[in-house]
């Protein structure tokens, strides 16, 4: 007997349990089945479930059991990444808490704190492991994650790290890897390069300082160059003026004298001077600004590095300055160049601050040795793979984005200042010949075979930066380097399931190493979803106070009430806005098909063993069974296109709506009724719907239909999760069966609108009155008359009307006049008072967002979202207005 109430909690530890225990997640090389695969985007061990995982993970879980359903092999493979700044801050923190520090440049020993060397901290980063660093996978159990977790993969381990150095080494050899001087973004309170998808753009209220540079030979003559960073200017090599600017075209070729460092710098000419910014003249300290160093390169100017790693000043610049720390010296250098009369003005100046997103300081581009790939070169079989189609993108509109990265890409960076990752392979001779080998027997024999003796190598103390080894994820977690069954089975992979934010960092990257090791494309599709945003649409922040968490939900509202959200919100090119209130909304659905079930269980509607449902006799029983099929015809077809939101749609529609509000009620004078072998196999029929529901439902919502299929079955029926998806053929169609029915769901919900707009007391019953009926519409009616009374609650069905009295409110359904005499059940004038009044009110206010909206002060300063709520509110207010409107018209002349 189905429990009156459904308790989440208790289903979801059971079921998962259970799925996991039999081994339904599994994927079978072996099998004969056509493969299907999708790689998880490897979560950092040091995370918990967010938003935005439920998010991914959700439309990851549906596709799998979809597929795997549908009668595919589907692995969906399981990992985490060992995410190297992260972890390694994590366990730092933990080791500072028991007075023990990094055995690093710079560190000091003191009575409270002990050094550990490097080996030391990477096994206790194994221990944190260990203990707390799984997490995030306990948490996608908790989602319904149905990964093949025995084939679960760390990035770290030591197949992918076997893996990593083979692809550093080969790249290497190809010169496609290479040791170069460059800027990177640098932490200077971790001590590392960091990447770009690592920096934080922080708007900071500063100051804008205008110098002037002393023209070499030219007395009295300046060039005024603006900065927000004074300190950087001890590093000036040039100062770049457009090559079209008339006021500078004279001084082009001449020098100025650096102040505070008196060296000559050479004026230039660069299209990267804006004559419409500043004073038209930029100085250029290449070694200390991205785009400095570019110009540098493209006007032969130095890059002289003025910066320690804890972006203090190097004894390079002139005395007063060494040691101070930056802003120390911006204060300094500030106020030594106003006492030399050459601080032209200071103005205050809002600007964009890259920082650490981890460290909170602010980076400083820093020019050093690091290594790097030689990303425009392995970019092109990439963006050439997305051109051709062999990858395509959904939405397509973000295949522009990833043209565009690729299409202008620079060197990747791939070394980090770090102990926790992929150390470099590379070993240092003494003369700095470096040996790029993927161990360090086969760097000794090389090193051996280069100077005809053995000498001391020291092997590069960096790591890989994360994303190296995650770009490699699609094939190294199938067993690459070797020829394993899973790697010529799985790889390429069908659909990549991910957010626009790291099309570049990941996807991308995955692209490139995929076709250059593979020789193939990494996955066929590449399904970018779009941000879970608050109920406003702002973006989620703890700083804002607007931080949902999913567990929270699925505490509250049960995991399927939360999928069944994520995925009806989830329409293509759109940022979810997710309000609790939908969340609660879809836990009423699944109460609804909770209670439709234990309905069904009351009055005896049980499975009949080999009961055909294509040969149900009865009009209504094969108009349902029509709808099942047509439901399952449009949820394939949403399926294939990734439309996960008109997926919720449809089941929504067809189990809230097709089957508990109209079915069930069609049924009921059935299963009352004296006709036996009607009732018989209505039962039948209704279980048998009940039990597709339940199938096609499962992928989104997996722990209430597993239990309903459990308990309406006795525990007789085979697990949800290994059981086929449904397939119909023509003969589960009656085309008569689906026109009559419709027919009779749309004159009731004529009526039902009719009685709605008009505020007529739900009690009340009305006559209907039909004029104009033809044959078909009249045997319709005397059909279905009794229903037709029952659910629109009528007193009356008269064929027969003239023209309807005054006072009645009117509408067409097919070629049919119907009409409901009003007069006497509400007061026409005072309804027509109401209506004209609130039609008037949504006027009103449909002006003024508009009048909004057209303003081009609000449309420049309002944030994307609060645009957005206001089209959308402007929308929603003019569809109201419709309907009353037309609610108007039918009795405007009463």
């Amino acid at each position: 007997m189905i429990e009156k109430t459904y308790r989440p909690a208790e289903v979801e530890a059971k079921h998962y349990q259970r799925w996991e225990d039999s081994g339904a997640f599994a994927a079978d090389p072996a099998s004969p089945k056509q493969p299907y695969t999708i790689m998880i985007p490897p979560p950092n061990v040091t995370g918990s479930l967010h938003m935005g995982h439920a998010l991914t993970f959700t439309i990851q879980d549906i596709l799998i059991r979809y597929h795997r359903m549908r009668g595919r092999d589907a692995l969906w493979q399981p990992g985490t990444d060992h995410a190297g700044i992260a972890t390694q801050m994590v366990v730092e923190r933990q080791l500072a808490d028991k007075g023990m520090v990094l055995d690093r440049p710079g560190v000091v020993e003191d009575a409270n704190t002990r050094a550990i060397g490097r080996d030391a901290f990477i096994a206790k980063v194994w221990e944190w492991k260990a203990e707390s660093g799984g997490t995030i996978t306990r948490q996608l159990r908790r989602l319904g994650a149905s990964l093949d977790w025995p084939r679960e993969r760390f990035t770290m381990d030591e197949g992918l790290s076997a893996a990593v150095r083979k692809v550093f080494v080969e790249l290497h050899r190809q010169g496609l890897i290479y040791r170069d001087k460059r800027l990177v973004n640098w932490d200077p309170k971790l001590h590392t390069a960091i990447s770009d998808l690592e920096v934080e753009q922080r708007e900071v209220k500063g100051h804008l300082w205008h110098f002037r540079y002393p023209v070499e030979g030219m007395p009295d003559t300046f060039v005024t160059v603006a900065t927000t960073r004074p300190e950087t200017m001890l590093g000036d090599t040039g100062v770049a003026v457009h090559p079209e600017d008339e006021r500078f075209r004279a001084l082009v070729g001449r020098n100025v004298i650096l102040p505070l460092v008196g060296r000559a710098i050479p004026i230039v000419a660069d299209e990267y001077a804006d004559p419409e910014t500043g004073t038209g003249a930029v100085k250029i300290t290449p070694a200390h600004d991205f785009n400095d160093f570019e110009v540098g390169r493209r006007c032969g100017l130095a890059a002289i590095n003025i910066f320690d790693a804890d972006a203090r000043l190097l004894d390079s610049v002139p005395e007063p300055y060494r040691g101070l720390e930056r802003y120390e010296a911006r204060k300094r250098i500030v106020a030594d160049m106003e006492a030399l009369g050459l601080l032209e003005k200071v103005e205050p100046h809002t600007h964009v601050v890259p920082h650490g997103d981890r460290s909170g300081v602010a980076i400083e581009p820093w020019l050093t040795d690091q290594w790097y790939v030689d990303a425009a070169t392995l970019a092109k079989p990439a963006i050439a793979a997305v051109e051709t189609g062999q990858t395509v993108f959904v939405p397509r509109q973000w295949e522009n984005t990833f043209f565009e990265w690729m299409r202008n890409i620079q060197p990747w960076c791939v070394s980090r200042q770090l102990w926790w990752g992929h150390q470099v392979p590379a070993w240092y001779a003494p003369d700095g010949t470096i040996f790029v080998e993927e161990t360090e027997a086969e760097a000794i024999v090389a090193a051996r075979r280069h100077f005809g003796a053995d000498v001391a190598l020291r092997r590069d103390s960096d790591v890989l930066d994360t994303w190296f080894s995650s770009a490699l994820w699609p094939f190294s977690t199938l067993g690459w380097p070797e020829h394993t069954p899973e790697l010529a089975r799985y790889y390429p992979g069908d659909v990549l399931v991910t957010g626009f934010d790291i099309i570049f960092f990941w996807v991308a990257r995955m692209m490139m190493m995929g076709h250059h090791f593979m020789g193939d494309v990494p996955f066929r599709t590449v399904y970018i979803h779009a941000l879970v945003r608050d109920a406003r649409g702002q973006k989620m922040s703890k700083s804002k106070g607007n931080v949902i968490d999913p567990l929270d939900l699925i505490d509250r509202f049960g995991c399927d009430a939360l999928r069944f959200t994520l995925s009806a919100l989830a329409a293509p090119g759109r940022d979810i806005k997710l309000a609790e209130s939908r969340v609660e909304g879809y836990r009423n659905f699944a109460t609804k098909l909770w209670n439709a079930s234990r309905y069904a269980e009351m009055n005896g509607c049980v499975a009949v063993e080999g009961f055909a449902a294509d040969q149900a006799r009865h009009r209504v029983n094969r108009w349902i069974v029509g709808e099942v099929a047509r439901t399952t015809e449009r949820l394939e077809q949403e399926f294939a296109a990734y439309r996960f939101n008109d997926v919720a749609n449809v089941l929504y529609q067809f189990v809230w709506g097709t089957f508990c509000d109209w079915y069930l009620e069609f049924t009921k004078p059935i299963l009352a009724g004296s006709d036996a072998e009607a009732a018989a196999e209505t039962r039948a029929t209704t279980a048998w719907v009940l039990d597709q529901i339940l199938l096609l439902l499962h992928p989104v919502m997996p722990y209430i239909t597993e239990e309903l299929g459990e308990q309406l079955s006795g525990g007789t029926r085979p697990a949800l999760i290994t059981s086929a998806w449904p397939s119909f053929g023509e003969s589960h169609r009656d085309p008569v069966a689906a026109a009559e029915m419709g027919w009779v769901v749309r004159l009731v919900s004529e009526i039902r609108a009719i009685r709605s707009e008009m505020n007529v007391p739900v009690a009340a019953e009305i006559p209907l009155l039909v004029k104009g009926a033809g044959a078909e519409t009249l045997a319709r009616l005397a059909t279905h008359g009794d229903v037709i009374r029952r659910l629109a609650r009528l007193a009356s069905i008269d064929t027969g009307a003239g023209d309807p009295p005054a006072g009645a409110a009117q509408a067409v359904v097919d070629e049919a006049t119907i009409a409901l005499p009003l007069a006497g059940i509400i007061d026409l004038a005072k309804e027509r008072a109401r209506l004209a009044k609130e039609v008037g009110r949504l006027a009103d206010d449909i002006a003024k967002i508009e009048k909004k909206l057209g303003s081009a002060d609000f449309m420049a300063k309002a944030p994307e979202e609060i645009v957005e709520e206001q089209r959308e509110r402007a929308a929603a207010a003019g569809e109201a207005k419709g309907k009353l409107e037309a609610a108007l018209a039918r009795i405007a002349g009463a």
